[in-house]
């Protein structure tokens, strides 16, 4: 049996503010679409996160500092759920 075969179809994303799964993973897409979907939210984060860096966080509330972190935290989250199902099929044979 290959790691294909034994995992579900469709994964779903780790949710925080939902009680039902809603966006899920397709576990047998092809591998290099999947690198390609952690890639783009690795890359996203941290062009996000250099330009955060480089800027003045001086005249921001508590609230925006929220609102940063969180965008950061679910693009790295939906990464890491991403890297789990290629790391099941790549390495779970």
């Amino acid at each position: 049996m290959t790691a294909n075969q034994q995992l579900p179809r469709y994964t779903p994303l780790t949710q925080t503010a939902t009680t039902q799964p809603v966006l899920l993973i397709d576990t047998q897409a092809p591998l290099p679409e999947l690198h390609a979907c952690v890639s783009e939210r690795l890359h996203a984060t941290l062009d996000y996160l250099t330009l955060v860096a480089c800027s003045s966080l001086r005249d921001s509330s508590a609230s925006d500092i929220n609102t940063l972190t969180n965008v950061a935290r679910i693009l790295v989250q939906d990464a890491t759920d991403v890297f789990g199902v290629i790391e099941r099929r790549g390495l779970g044979s």
